[in-house]
This record gives C-alpha cells, sequence and structure tokens, in this order.
C-alpha cells in the first residue's frame, strides 16, 4: 500500500512515526490475505472511571488524534478511521475518591460496578455515568470526534459476547500467560473472569470450581458460599484488567492504542491475549506519565496535579494541546507554574509556521494542534509580559492592560486581537491566584541601587522616537549594567526583577519597558526603592 506523499512519509515527528507504523500493519495484513472490507481502522483510547476526568486522561486522547491526522496526511484521506472511548465503568469501585462528595454513602456501595454505584453528585443514574459524561462533555467542548463506548454495555448488550465465549474456550491459554505474572499466594485463587455476585451485585475475584467451555458457563461460590452457575455473557461477568485489555483489542478490532508507562509491563500480556483469542494486538506507544508539584505521578483518586478546568481557567487549549504535544516520552511536572511557559511557546510556534517550509511545519505542534490549518492570528504581546504589565500596573481590569498594548502597538484592538484579549483575561486571574501571593521583594545591594538610581535616569532621558523600541531600551538597560560593572549581566536583569517586580525572573526587560513606558518603569523603580526600601 503506498501513497505518493513522500513528504509526509519522512516527516519525523513522533504522530507521524506512529502513524506509518499503523500504515505498515495494513500493509502486512494485507500481505496475509486479510480482507478489511470497509472496515475502518480503530484508533482507541482507554478510559477507567474511577475519579473524575483528569488532564492526563484528555493528554490520551489529543495525543491520538494527532497520530490520526497524520494517518490521515499520509493516506490523503482515502482510508476510513475512527476514535474510540472506552470507558472501563464496569470495574470493581475499590476506594472511595477522596475530591467527590458523599463519600460515606459511596463507602457502602465499594466492590460494585462504578455504572451500579450511585452518583455521589445526584446528576446521573450512576457514578460510573456521572464521570463519563464529564469526559463527553470535555472532549465535546474540543470539537473531537469520536464514538464513546462503555464496557458496560458491550458486556450487557452482546458486544464482547463472542470474545467471552472464545476466552471460555481458551480458558486454560489464558491462565498460562497470567499465572506466570503473579505472585503464589494470588495464583492460587485466580481466574480471568470476575463474575457479579447474584446476591450482592459486586465483582467477586474468586477462583472457578469449573468452566464449561460448551455452554459457555462458569461455577464458583458466591460470597454466602452458596455455589452458582452462570453465563459468561449477558452482563453476568468481566475480565480482570489485563485479559480484558486484550480481549478489548480482539473485540473491537483494535488498530492502535497508546497508553501510560504503567502499562508498559503488561504490553507483552495484553498482546498474547488478544493473539490467542484470534486477533492480531494494534500498534502501541507508550508515553510518560505526568507528575504533580512534588514529583508524584497525577492519580483521578488523589485529584492532585491540575484538573482539566483548572488549565482551561487560566490558558487557552491551544497551550495544553501543546503540553500533550513536546516529548510525550519524557515525564514532565503538571503544574500550574508550567502554565505561562506554554502559552509563550504555543504563539512563538504559531508565529513561526507562518515563515516556515512545508518540511518544517510538519515539525511544527501547531500542524498536529490545528489538524495541518493553524490560523494565522498571532499576538504582539507574550503572556509573560502580560503578567508583569498586570504586576506593575495593579490591574484587576483588563482596559488597563489595553491601555497599554494601544500605545505600544497604534490601532491594536480587542476586536482585531481577540487571542490576546483572551489573553489578558488568563493574565489577570493567574496573576491573581499564583504570581501575587509568592511575591517576594528583597533590598538592593549597594552597587544595585546605585544602577537602579542611574536606570531611572537614563530611562526619564529616553528619546521620544525610543520609547516602544524594546531593542533600543534593551541595549539601554544593558549599558547600566555594564557601567556599574556587573560581572554578570544575568545578575543585574535578575536584580531589577526581584527587587522591583518581587520575582526572580521575567521576560526581557526592554520588551517590558517598551509598552509599559520608559517614564513609568522609571517610577515604578524609584516606589520600589522608596516604599519598599526606604
Amino acid at each position: 500500500m503506498s501513497f505518493d506523499n513522500s513528504i509526509f512519509m519522512s516527516a519525523k515527528a513522533w504522530p507521524f512515526e506512529q502513524a506509518r507504523a499503523v500504515l505498515k500493519r495494513l500493509d502486512i495484513e494485507k500481505k496475509r490475505g486479510i480482507d478489511r472490507g470497509d472496515r475502518p481502522v480503530v484508533f482507541e483510547t482507554g478510559y477507567g472511571p474511577s475519579g473524575l476526568p483528569h488532564i492526563g486522561t484528555f493528554g490520551e486522547v489529543v495525543r491520538t488524534i494527532m497520530v490520526m491526522d497524520a494517518f490521515r496526511a499520509l493516506t490523503n484521506d482515502t482510508i476510513p478511521m475512527k476514535l474510540i472511548c472506552v470507558s472501563d465503568d464496569m470495574d470493581g469501585m475499590r476506594k472511595v475518591p477522596g475530591n467527590v462528595p458523599n463519600q460515606d454513602m459511596l463507602a457502602e456501595h465499594l466492590g460494585k460496578p462504578l455504572t451500579a454505584v450511585p452518583d455521589p453528585f445526584g446528576t446521573h443514574d450512576s457514578f460510573g455515568d456521572h464521570n463519563n459524561n464529564k469526559l463527553c462533555e470535555f472532549l465535546d467542548s474540543f470539537g473531537f470526534e469520536y464514538e464513546f463506548l462503555s464496557a458496560t454495555q458491550l458486556y450487557k448488550n452482546g458486544g464482547y459476547d463472542e470474545m467471552l465465549l472464545k476466552a471460555v474456550e481458551k480458558f486454560d491459554d489464558i491462565m498460562n500467560v497470567m499465572l506466570p505474572t503473579l505472585g503464589e499466594e494470588r495464583r492460587a485463587t485466580y481466574s480471568p473472569f470476575l463474575p457479579i455476585s447474584p446476591s450482592t451485585g459486586k465483582v467477586l475475584y474468586v477462583p472457578m470450581k469449573s468452566v464449561n467451555a460448551n455452554d459457555g458457563t462458569i461455577t464458583f461460590d458466591d460470597e454466602d458460599g452458596t455455589e452458582v452457575t452462570m453465563k459468561v455473557t449477558g452482563g453476568n461477568t468481566k475480565l480482570q484488567w489485563k485479559p480484558d485489555f486484550g480481549m478489548r483489542w480482539a473485540a473491537l478490532d483494535v488498530d492502535f492504542e497508546m497508553f501510560g508507562k504503567d502499562h508498559q509491563a503488561n504490553m507483552k500480556v495484553y498482546s498474547r491475549i488478544c493473539k490467542i483469542l484470534g486477533k492480531e494486538a494494534p500498534v502501541q506507544y507508550v508515553y510518560e506519565l505526568f507528575l504533580d508539584d512534588k514529583g508524584e505521578k497525577i492519580s483521578k483518586t488523589k485529584g492532585n496535579g491540575i484538573s482539566i478546568d483548572e488549565w482551561l481557567s487560566y490558558a487557552t487549549p491551544e497551550s495544553l494541546a501543546l503540553y500533550m504535544y513536546t516529548k510525550p516520552r519524557t515525564a514532565k511536572r503538571l503544574y500550574f507554574d508550567v502554565i505561562p511557559k506554554a502559552v509563550d511557546e504555543y504563539f512563538q510556534h504559531l508565529n513561526a509556521f507562518q515563515t516556515q517550509d512545508e518540511k518544517a511545519r510538519l515539525s511544527n505542534p501547531v500542524w498536529f494542534i490545528h489538524h495541518g490549518r493553524p490560523p494565522q492570528d498571532g499576538v504582539p504581546v507574550s503572556f509573560a509580559l502580560l503578567l508583569n504589565l498586570v504586576s506593575a500596573s495593579n490591574a484587576s481590569d483588563k482596559d488597563i492592560l489595553w491601555g497599554f498594548i494601544e500605545r505600544y502597538s497604534p490601532g491594536a484592538n480587542a476586536a482585531d486581537y481577540p487571542a490576546l484579549d483572551n489573553l489578558t483575561d488568563y493574565a489577570i486571574r493567574y496573576y491573581q491566584d499564583f504570581v501575587k501571593p509568592s511575591k517576594t521583594y528583597r533590598k538592593p545591594t549597594e552597587q544595585e541601587g546605585a544602577a537602579l538610581m542611574d536606570l531611572v535616569a537614563r530611562l526619564r532621558d529616553v528619546p521620544e522616537g525610543d520609547k516602544t523600541d524594546g531593542e533600543a531600551l534593551q541595549t539601554l538597560i544593558f549599558s547600566v549594567g555594564k557601567d556599574h560593572a556587573f560581572e554578570n549581566l544575568r545578575d543585574w536583569f535578575k536584580a531589577i526583577y526581584e527587587v522591583c517586580l518581587g520575582q526572580s525572573q521575567g521576560p526581557r526587560f526592554g520588551s517590558f519597558v517598551a509598552i509599559y513606558g520608559p517614564d513609568e518603569t522609571a517610577q515604578l523603580i524609584e516606589d520600589a526603592l522608596a516604599e519598599k526600601f526606604g
């Protein structure tokens, strides 16, 4: 199977690498005489709704869509494909998440499938339904095209029946895969089938007394000791999570799935289960896990790290997508302090895209964020600079910020720069919640104090034509530091920020002066020296 798309075939970005692996999978199928008919290429993401959806869940979906965009480009959009999002909502609730209401009520339903646990928020039929809805609402808000599938419905309505019956038939083969991966104690009671107790409704981890492939039944002892024989179909059972993973691939004809590094050790198990059930395992991509501010893995049940809604309260959706694109195989902190950099890097990539050739564009993250069609509306002012403007002006209203922006860039307005207008709202909110509470001013050294007073004098004498020239102003500030014998001029710029703005770093100070104004900056420095340090 070949396409006249050499530029896409040689693209180095990781989504193209994965898309080519999927294309190779199709070529192998064709050589083996497998006729896919009109069956689409299936890209899958799995979701464990044990808690509220977190940002890592979104990352898995958006990254998969990036691979799909690359696949579409590789194949000239001639091969049908679809994204399915499968919720493992029939899993038993093992513990009560710490970030939801009505904890005592939930504790009464421990062990039951999530779709059999009442919704602690009181808005849906079950806790699983509530969390599934939250996931879908968020994915819908991004305009993602996907098919949502509930494991509960697949188990109950026949979607998994063929593979469940095959799993009964291949019970011993599956056990031979699983038992070597288990400790001695667990091996004694392990079964890939987890029956749902007919008496309590709980997911049971019990050994099988017998397995009958002829009629598709299992026999076990219920919680009260009663021997029960039941069909494995009809929602009576579910599979343990490792066999379930491979069975899902087989039942849904999955061609591609990515998952976190915590699954890496089990990849071979999933693949072997899938093959036992008569299907080839999909292309698999492992990404690194996100960490919170303490370096711990983010978790739905812990509720640590940043939530989806929190990120979007302080920054653009595109900045979040960029963070997910960048170095997926490198562990990254996912906390509030990464937001400003992500916002500015997005706009840097967007601005660069306009002047890049086609080959370079295929390595630019915005190609994937915008499905190959990035917009042309950049912003003339960085998010970091806006944060400094808010800090310097104590702005609580974006009209104040626009006053500075319009002076710096005559004719700029909210109607022509809607992206920048949104950034002003984000900057005010982020500053109030994260920057202002952590500000720490320090007293200048004698050398720094003298240099700052000299800077004040020079700023008041800036010629009219240079007052909005960031480069000229940066050179002026640089000269002051040099004249006052700073061995490392970085220390000079750091001193300006720490003494005058209460922070250790920021954007180029010349750019800040250009937009805030040389006279206003001189007054800011004078006020800082007088008010805070006498």
